[in-house]
């Protein structure tokens, strides 16, 4: 039997991850390797794509294979509200959470335990909003097309706006969908022009609830183009898929998570050895080189095709990212007629 190109090179990945060589404190000194192994696992809360936390935590398994990992996904607004129930009642039972909208996490910074990795120095300081939170995922965005139906690809931001993708052509994902995609809404208000939804509306496009089923509509031809988080791209194309990914020069909107160690959590050695591989240069290059995300490492990887000279990521100002929230999508509602 002949395995899929994805798995294929997520098993090379993986292989490589097996050599034991390591340096001593990259995850943690051996006295919290050894009380991690005896605690066994680490429960992780995640607003992420399930798909590609499967292979993110296989690849820290391979590395730690005595700290399994036990996965609650959940959309972003469903896990907030079941963080906030199990909070309430003195019964959280996340080790380490993960999400996406960082703003609205901090404001819950007193369930969390102070921490910082072994290379706490070498993290952006824009990527963080709270010493206690750290930006183990980071999505971002870039231009998606069906390669076989698409010859010639929109190559900027304001290539979306050309009449010739009028007609459904454009997929676009809905400003409420959560964090991320309230990310690249500012974006494109901030950066591009104040004009920009008003002329992009103008073609005519196709709303979808998230990045999942338009980067799916993409892969069947339902709509050509769209705006799409890189990593299901990055995803369905190791696979075969006729998607591909540009990258605009004008910038890539981009979302740094905001993920912490519980202070009810019931395996915390294991939680910061899995916070301190997944922060590490290892698991930072393994996220971006296997699932497409980006890094705030200030000199870590990029995605394939993106030149970190030439392409900047965006990253969006906290206070705004909360202030101008529900006036500014409010405002794309009216403007691509969308009522929820």
């Amino acid at each position: 039997m002949r395995l899929a190109p994805s798995l294929v090179a997520l098993a090379t990945a993986l292989t490589a991850l097996a050599a034991p060589a390591f340096a001593a404190n990259e995850f943690g000194p051996p006295e919290l390797i050894a009380a991690a192994e005896k605690e066994g696992k680490v429960v992780l809360y995640t607003a992420a794509f399930s798909e590609n936390e499967i292979v993110q935590t296989k690849a820290f398994n391979t590395r730690f294979p005595k700290v399994q990992v036990e996965m609650v996904r959940a959309p972003g607004g469903q896990l907030i509200t079941r963080i906030q129930s199990e909070a309430a009642a003195g019964k959280l039972n996340a080790d380490v959470i993960d999400y996406s909208d960082r703003v609205e996490l901090a404001k819950m910074e007193d369930l969390f335990a102070e921490y910082a990795p072994p290379n706490a120095a070498d993290y952006r300081p824009d990527g963080q909003i709270s010493k206690r939170l750290w930006p183990r995922t980071v999505a971002g965005w870039c231009i998606a097309y069906n390669e076989a139906l698409v010859q010639d690809p929109p190559k900027t931001w304001k290539d979306l706006l050309d009449p010739k993708w009028k007609g459904k052509k454009i997929g676009e994902v809905i400003a409420a969908s959560g964090g991320t995609t309230w990310t690249r809404i500012m974006f494109e208000r901030q950066v591009l022009s104040e004009s920009y939804w008003a002329d992009l509306a103008k073609n005519d496009i196709a709303l979808y609830p998230s990045s999942a089923p338009l980067s799916d509509a993409v892969v069947r031809g339902e709509v050509q183009v769209g705006p799409v988080i890189s990593s299901l791209v990055h995803t369905k194309s190791a696979e075969g898929a006729p998607i591909k990914c540009s990258y605009p020069p004008e910038g890539i909107p981009i979302t740094p998570q905001a993920a912490g160690i519980t202070k009810s959590a019931a395996h915390p050695n294991a939680a910061k050895l899995f916070m301190n591989w997944s922060l590490s240069v290892e698991g930072q290059s393994f996220f971006v080189k296997n699932i497409g995300n980006y890094s705030m490492l200030k000199d870590g990887p990029a995605p394939e095709g993106v030149d970190p000279k030439l392409i900047k990521p965006w990253v969006p100002d906290p206070k705004q990212f909360e202030t101008l929230k529900a006036e500014w999508i409010e405002a794309w509602n009216k403007t691509f007629n969308y009522r929820q």
